[in-house]
């Protein structure tokens, strides 16, 4: 059934806030203050690129034929710049520019001529025929943030006029972008717009006041996304490496100039490395939630060198709604948080409650993950409770999607919030470490608060839970009738090798063993693991079917063999 406005007033307030948005970033005012340099100049600072390039990349601009986004798409000899065809996220990484550094890592001739003439393909369409997403808030500050950091190698043989199109064309931008940045919408966009900013601030010539300016915003939007944990106000781990990929170059730059750094984003930088320590499993990769998909372990290996504080993993992150359990080599994360606000809810999953967890360096039960194409089918699905290691009633999410293609297309498919109170308690104890939390999303559809309890022995070797459904005081708005069936999930990581016998199942993954048993007999069914490289790989899942009418506690365990 279509959703409609009258049934959901958050949606239609949220579809005219975002009507006013994009009304500011077409008509910004003409007198609204723009901290930048009114005129094109030499540069004065390049910022590094933390992000790893891949010199064999470069080929691929030489036979037409280029990986972006999940998305292989051929040009030929035409430009790539005007095609109308290509998937979306794959064109907003073309002209986000990132590719730049696959140049700067191939570091020849050949690459730095390629470099230039791509760049100057670029500009010579800038004023007539490339698509307007090319010019997205986000897709500006990306290309702004790249054409400085890689400028020698653009800049590299370039002549006096193409230096002179290049500053000037960068400088109009920087321009563009000022005025309407406030416009842009919420979260990582914004604040990448702001960081942007304060890059341009700083490597193109300008007075004092420009790069006070540009600090301010900057410092003003990092106090208000960044919450005091760490955690990004869409609760996605992938904003934590992506923010400090952009914010240690600038830390450096603003040295590099000697200009005065703003307090935020010294406070920012700690506590982003404090969430990304949190979010990490015993290889490294990061906790697979609310739209965080494959993992660069290098670039975050790499970021973590710039971490002074060389503190363990802090046991949670209350602000953003997350636990971690760990003991013996044993690491479980869990999402104990409401979802975000839904002007930043774009890619948040309903997983309340969901749960992963490592043994050693290797991941044994997870999410499944986002994709990397925005577009695919399954970037949907892997949205849904059903995704998550957790309990799911009668197939339905414990927070909801938009169902009407008119807001999905408007909004990008905003979550709306389920649970409304997440209670939180834990436990410290010899015997271990004891995590119980609970969610309301399933009171309002079937009358049932969801609580989980999770118990991680001191040693690591045993993992404990039950999960119960306590009758709620909401009014359930399920047909008489219709009676839920309750399905317990625990989606296994690919490489597990997973066996069903009369007991329990028996798990194994690079030398370590674990055994998992139910109160009600477990199965192995299958399952998709979205968030690789290569695209969606099939794994297994155990499953545990319950009737809440017979049965409203639900006991399992996991245990690892010695």
């Amino acid at each position: 059934m279509t959703t409609g406005f009258v049934d959901e007033p958050r949606l239609a307030g949220l579809m005219v806030r975002e009507t006013l948005r994009r009304l500011r970033g077409v008509a910004p005012a003409m007198t609204a203050f723009s901290p930048v340099a009114r005129r094109a100049g030499r540069l004065v600072a390049v910022p590094a690129d933390l992000r790893r390039g891949e010199a064999s990349l470069v080929e691929s601009f030489y036979i037409g034929r280029l990986p972006l986004a999940g998305h292989i798409v051929d040009f030929g000899t035409t430009s790539p710049f005007v095609l109308r065809t290509a998937p979306r996220s794959w064109t907003g990484d073309l002209h986000g520019f990132g590719w730049l550094r696959h140049f700067t890592e191939a570091g020849d001739a050949l690459a730095a001529e390629q470099a230039r003439i791509l760049v100057g393909d670029w500009m010579r369409f800038e004023r007539s025929v490339l698509p307007r997403q090319a010019f997205d808030h986000d897709v500006v500050a990306r290309r702004i943030i790249s054409w400085l950091s890689h400028a020698p190698i653009i800049l590299a043989q370039a002549d006096t006029a193409f230096v002179q199109r290049f500053e000037t064309s960068l400088a109009r931008q920087t321009r563009r972008l000022a005025r309407a940045a406030s416009a842009a919408p919420d979260g990582l966009p914004r604040l990448r717009a702001r960081i942007a900013l304060a890059f341009a601030a700083l490597c193109q010539p300008s007075r004092r006041y420009h790069v006070r300016w540009a600090a301010k915003f900057l410092g003003e939007e990092l106090d208000r996304q960044l919450y005091a944990d760490g955690g990004h106000i869409s609760r996605n781990p992938a904003a934590i490496p992506a923010l400090l990929a952009d914010l240690l170059p600038l830390r450096q730059l603003f040295a590099h100039r000697n200009q005065a750094m703003p307090r935020a984003l010294f406070s920012a930088m700690d506590r982003l490395f404090l969430a990304l320590r949190f979010f990490q499993h015993g290889d490294g990769a990061l906790a697979l939630f609310n739209g965080m998909g494959l993992s660069d372990r290098a670039m975050a290996l790499a970021l973590l060198r710039y971490d002074e504080t060389l503190g363990e993993p802090v046991s949670a992150l209350r602000q953003s709604g997350y636990q971690r359990l760990s003991a013996g080599g044993t690491t479980l994360l869990a999402d104990t948080g409401v979802p975000p606000a839904p002007a930043v809810a774009g890619e948040a999953h309903a997983g309340t409650l969901a749960f992963e967890f490592s043994s050693g360096r290797h991941r044994m039960v997870i999410n499944c993950g986002a994709t990397a194409r925005a577009e695919d089918a399954g970037r949907r699905l892997s949205r849904n409770t059903a995704a998550h290691s957790t309990l799911v009633l009668a197939d339905h999410s414990s927070s909801r999607f938009a169902k009407s293609p008119v807001v999905d297309r408007y909004l990008g498919v905003p979550l709306l919030p389920g649970p409304t109170r997440v209670p939180v308690t834990r436990e410290d104890t010899g015997e271990g470490q004891l995590l119980t939390a609970a969610h309301d999303g399933y009171r309002l559809p079937f009358g049932f608060v969801h609580e989980r309890q999770i118990h991680l022995s001191r040693d690591g070797g045993r993992i404990e839970g039950v999960d119960r459904l306590l009758p709620s005081t909401g009014r359930a708005t399920r047909a008489a009738s219709e009676e839920p069936l309750g399905l317990l999930r625990f989606h296994l990581h690919p490489d597990v090798v997973a066996d069903e016998t009369q007991t329990g199942i028996r798990l194994s993954h690079g030398g370590e063993v674990w055994w998992f048993y139910g109160e009600v007999m477990p199965r192995l069914e299958d399952s998709i693991f979205f968030a690789d490289a290569s695209g969606a790989r099939p794994t297994l899942q155990i499953t545990m079917v319950f009737d809440p009418t017979e049965r409203t506690q639900l006991g399992w365990c996991f245990e690892r063999q010695n």
